[in-house]
């Protein structure tokens, strides 16, 4: 695929939408509050109706619930410094920018990203990396935001290199949606940004295997061709991938590419998301589905943020109960445990 034939803008009003056909009852007011975009590669897959879920704005945006919140994984509560969440001891996150390539109807920070959201500047950005420098327990800097490749290679290049030289570092990881929302970015250019003494790791957010085009594909293999490991995570949303055969091909295509499936996020309870939301019994019940239809390999771990900023934590079903375990058929067998001994 060489580009030449994709639409030439990203959509991002109203009228935009309308002038693709893809205005929906209350676009006008869900645009007015949330962020909207959607790139001319992500315009050629809206023909899969579960990514369009994923991006072309819904009135059912304008349905609040009372348990949702406009922070609802508490970044603000650990933030110490703009552009820093400081939430587990050993590492944190770092958001030089709040911009994304396309906008997701169901992110989690839908209220704090879009157009005119505030970047670090110079300074603001030099203060952040000071806070990292002066903590030696920090041993893993993730850069997210927004989309931390949808900075320029020079900008990205400053910050690695600037992170590069911090001692007590051992890792830089990156969240990114752009290899599917924008695999032309991902230039020999950007990837060269991202040479380091460090661990350096690409985490990969796709949803759907329609998300993974062959653009997309060749984009992932520029990255792990420079030697760089790429994951991957999901959100499980209820009408996009909460089904078993949909998760498969998902996580074999992206094994099959040599991205291994890192979380599989229960859905955050952002304002205006209830709609994509599964139960957590019903994300169980998947993944243990999954147990006994891929590898191990292809198993990423689900995860709950807990609201109000107290973490990510597995909620998976437990195989084991006393000295019984299940198999991934529900079969029981008994399991006879060890005695506990004193630690020596």
């Amino acid at each position: 695929m060489d580009g030449s034939h994709l639409p030439r803008r990203t959509l991002r009003t109203a009228s935009d939408l309308a002038s693709e056909g893809l205005a929906r009852d209350g676009v006008e007011q869900v645009a007015a509050r949330y962020a909207v975009a959607i790139t001319p590669a992500m315009q050629e897959l809206l023909h899969v109706d579960p990514i369009a879920r994923q991006f072309v704005p819904d009135a059912a945006e304008l349905t609040l619930t009372a348990d949702e919140n406009t922070d609802p994984i508490g970044d603000q509560a650990h933030s110490p410094v703009k552009g820093i969440v400081h939430r587990y001891p050993d590492r944190v996150l770092l958001k030089p920018t709040h911009t994304c390539a396309v906008y997701c109807r169901f992110c989690f920070r839908r209220e704090m990203v879009g157009p005119g959201s505030e970047s670090l500047d110079a300074n603001e950005l030099a203060a952040a990396i000071d806070y990292i420098r002066s903590r030696p327990e920090i041993w893993e800097v993730i850069l997210t935001g927004g989309d931390p490749l949808i900075l320029s290679p020079r900008r990205l290049s400053e910050i690695v290199a600037a992170l590069s030289e911090i001692p007590h570092l051992g890792v830089i990881r990156l969240h990114t949606r752009i290899p599917v929302a924008d695999p032309a970015r991902i230039s020999d250019e950007l990837v060269a940004a991202l040479a380091s003494d460090k661990a350096i790791y690409v985490v990969l957010h796709a949803n759907h295997p329609g998300e993974l085009s062959e653009a997309a594909i060749a984009a992932c293999r520029r990255i792990i061709d420079a030697g760089i490991p790429m994951l991957s995570q999901s959100v499980l949303l209820r009408g996009v991938n909460d089904d078993a055969a949909t998760l498969e091909q998902l996580f074999r295509t992206l094994v099959r590419h040599r991205i291994k499936p890192y979380y599989l996020h229960h859905a955050d309870k952002a304002p205006g998301t209830s709609h994509f939301r599964t139960t957590l019994a019903e994300g169980q019940a998947l993944m243990r589905q999954m147990r006994g239809r891929v590898s191990g390999l292809c198993q990423p771990e689900y995860v709950l943020d807990i609201p109000g900023g107290h973490g990510k934590v597995p909620v998976g079903r437990s195989y084991l109960d006393g000295d019984i375990v299940e198999d991934w058929r529900g079969q029981r067998h008994a399991y006879a445990q060890e005695a506990a001994t004193k630690a020596l």
